[in-house]
């Protein structure tokens, strides 16, 4: 066991017992009795009466009697050891089902984009292009409608 704070404040209080205690040491000897109530070493009516008597305490003497009798800190548990680490595995590709989908939706955009290019224009050119482009659609649709 390692001795705990309140004999470290006692140990102070021997070697300079009479000196006035400034209001650093209040707080540090009232973070002594916080950890000790956390740790369910005092009560609360004992803490607050505690706490109450560090802030009226005016040597390191009076300091230190009220955290003399807080018992020393035990050893400190080791860390629990964590699991190893699994490495991420291999990324997920899409199914041959999603990567047909996504190019068929690409393919029928483009050929509506093209459509509407094209009506701006006149003639036979149009009238082939309009055809192929019905053809590129169907066969789009047609993938989707196999990949499902």
């Amino acid at each position: 066991m390692i001795p705990g704070p309140g004999a470290q404040m006692a140990a102070a209080a021997r070697t300079r017992g009479h000196l006035r205690a400034a209001h650093a040491d209040r707080e540090q000897a009232i973070d002594v009795l916080k950890a000790a109530f956390v740790q369910g070493r005092l009560a609360k009516d004992e803490f607050d009466a505690r706490v109450g008597q560090a802030f009226l305490s005016r040597t390191y003497a009076e300091l230190a009697a009220v955290t003399a009798d807080i018992p020393p800190v035990p050893f400190p548990a080791p860390p629990a050891a964590r699991p190893p680490r699994q490495p991420a595995g291999p990324r997920a590709r899409p199914s041959m089902n999603q990567a047909i989908t996504g190019g068929a939706c690409v393919i029928i955009a483009a050929h509506v984009g093209m459509l509407a290019a094209l009506l701006t224009g006149s003639g036979a050119v149009v009238l082939l292009v309009a055809v192929l482009i019905v053809i590129g659609a169907a066969a789009a649709i047609a993938a989707m409608i196999v990949a499902s």
